[in-house]
């Protein structure tokens, strides 16, 4: 039996999820509380990924910091924009250098978690982010997504 996924006429797809990871990115974008029409499949077959997970969201694009936020859970993930049944745009996901306003800091001390400031985060090497406020570095696995 084969999976039969039926086509997009508008709205976007988020293919080469890792398949653990498609759950956490569906509450991250909140899609099962609102009423986005919504597919999502696990383990699909995949000649890069072995098995992937795809989200698809009928008349609706991601912002930019919702890709970002992906980005953290699964970056390599692809992003494609569909206008009547076509690709119009395709985003490989990529952290950029510097998040903002995504990720809690995980010191209680650090001054974005005490005052209205925007917390701000550079992309390190070897999968770590670091605060700009107090400089605490965390494991991208490890950050907690606003």
């Amino acid at each position: 039996m084969e999976l039969q996924i039926t086509a997009l006429k508008n709205g976007t797809v988020i293919d080469h999820l890792p398949s653990d990871k498609t759950i956490k990115i569906m509450d991250l974008l909140d899609l099962g509380n609102k009423e986005d029409k919504v597919t999502v499949a696990f383990n699909v077959d995949s000649k890069k990924d072995g098995k992937k997970g795809i989200i698809k969201i009928s008349e609706r694009k991601l912002s930019e910091k919702e890709m970002e936020k992906i980005g953290i859970l699964a970056q390599g993930s692809t992003v494609n924009i569909i206008e009547s049944y076509r690709v119009v745009e395709k985003k490989i996901i990529k952290l950029p250098k510097l998040l903002k306003d995504i990720v809690e800091c995980p010191n209680a001390k650090c001054i974005s978690n005490i005052e209205n400031i925007r917390s701000k985060f550079e992309l390190e090497e070897n999968n770590k982010i670091r605060c700009s406020y107090c400089e605490r570095t965390v494991a991208i696995e490890e950050a907690i997504i606003k």
